[in-house]
Formats: structure tokens, sequence, C-alpha cells
């Protein structure tokens, strides 16, 4: 097994469009927080189907978290990190063995349903303002693992509960990224020992995670400089019609 054998039977102008949506789902996540695993399966899923899309982000996220984490360092709230890593690493763990006994229609429907379900989610939580304390960060960090463990763009969970937790700003986004790079670490082992983690897993998720690399250092210097709401608003419009699609494509397939 080869990594380059990974990439057959895809072309030039597919890989470049894979690299480019990496790059720019790097920088929305390195503004908002979240965004990679909610844009990447639109161009994913079309190519490689949905079974192995949940396996390529994990591994991809380890270089798109780690940078993140890096260039936000300083702002990490690293107690409230291991308090979360350490209630959600179970479920986290079950969520993604619950994800590898998916058939590639039942891997479509969970990451469009999450992908639409996510953006009326996080305008609930936002709007009402929730505030919560560590013992109220913890019991909702259970819930959170087996969402991460089985599903891709859940991220925006994390980010309501860090931010009821009384996080904010660069502190939501560095402390997001150690905690990402915790439970996608998790994710990895259980998708490893399951046998999805395949030459394509690899291949995309290397490409992926090498691209966007830089996206996170750049979104750094965008973030004084580029109002929240604009790109919020167009990532919106990018997830519903993405999960639609792709619940589309499972529907037809089951029914075929």
């Amino acid at each position: 097994m080869t990594i380059v054998s990974g990439f057959a039977d895809i072309s030039i102008l597919q890989l470049l469009l894979v690299a480019l949506m990496a790059l720019f789902a790097s920088i929305i996540g390195g503004l908002a927080g979240y965004g990679t695993g909610a844009l990447m399966p639109l161009v994913l899923v079309p190519l490689v189907g949905a079974e192995p899309v949940v396996p390529i982000i994990a591994i991809s996220a380890i270089f798109t978290n780690s940078s993140r984490a890096l260039a936000y360092l300083r702002y990490a709230d690293r107690r409230r990190a291991l308090i979360v890593l350490a209630c959600a690493a179970l479920t986290t763990a079950l969520g993604a063995y619950g994800y590898t006994r998916l058939t590639n229609a039942g891997a479509a429907l969970v990451i469009g349903s999450m992908l639409i379900l996510s953006v009326p989610l996080r305008r609930v939580l936002r709007r009402r303002q929730v505030r919560i304390g560590d013992t109220g960060l913890a019991a909702g960090s259970v819930g959170y693992g087996v969402l991460v463990g089985g599903t891709s763009g859940s991220g925006v969970i994390l980010l309501s509960l860090l931010m009821a937790a009384g996080l904010e700003g660069a502190a939501v986004i560095a402390t997001d990224a150690m905690i990402s790079l915790g439970t996608g670490l998790i994710k990895i082992s259980v998708f490893g020992l399951a046998g999805a983690v395949n030459a394509q897993v690899l291949a995309f998720a290397l490409l992926i995670g090498a691209i966007a690399i830089p996206g996170a250092f750049l979104a750094k210097a965008f973030v004084e400089r580029m109002p929240v709401h604009i790109h919020t608003a167009i990532l919106d419009v990018a997830v519903i019609t993405g999960g639609l699609v792709m619940i589309s494509a499972a529907a037809r397939s089951l029914i075929a």
C-alpha cells in the first residue's frame, strides 16, 4: 500500500479543488473556530463516497488543529480543555466505532443530517446565551464525544460549550484546537483498529493537512480585519446545501 495509490482515478483538477477547499476551510476555521469538518465533505463525498470522509477529516485535523493551537497557544484554557477531554474520551471512541459500522449511504445520512442541524443549533445556542460551570461543561462533553466521534461538522457544539463556560474570542479557538487534537487522536486509533484507514484515507488526509497548515496563520492575520458574520453566513448556506445534497444522494441509493 502506497500513499500515491490513494489518488488513483482522481484527476489533477479534482485534487486542486480539494486543496483549495482545504486552504479556504482552514482559514475559516482559524477565524470562526469551526468550518473544516463542515466544508470538506462537500468536495470529498462526491470524489470518494461518504464512508472515508470522517477518517480523512480526523487525520487531516491533526495538522489543522496543531497549527491552530500553535498560532493561538497563549490564549488556551488548559484546565477546561482537560475537563472536556476527560469526559469526552470514552464517548468519542464509542461514536467512532459506531461510525465504522455504517454503510456508505448510512454515513452520508449521518454526515448530511449533522451538517444541516449544526446551523440552527449554533444560532439557538448563541441567541439564548446559556451559561454553564465546570459541571455543566463536563456533562455536555459526554454528549459531545458521541457526536464528534461519529460525525463531521460537530465542532459547533464544542464551541458553544466553551462559550457557555465563559471563554471568548481567541481563547475559544485555542482551547477548541487543543481539545480537537485529543479527540482526533482517539478517533484515529479507533478507525485504525477497525481497518477504516487505507491508502486513500491517508493520501487525502495528508493532502488536506499539509495545505491547511498555513491557513491558521493567515486567519490569525485576518482575524481583526474580517467581519465574522459575513463568512459565517456564507458557511451556513454552504453547509445546509451540502447536507441536503448528501441526504438526497443517500436516499436515492437506498431506494435504488
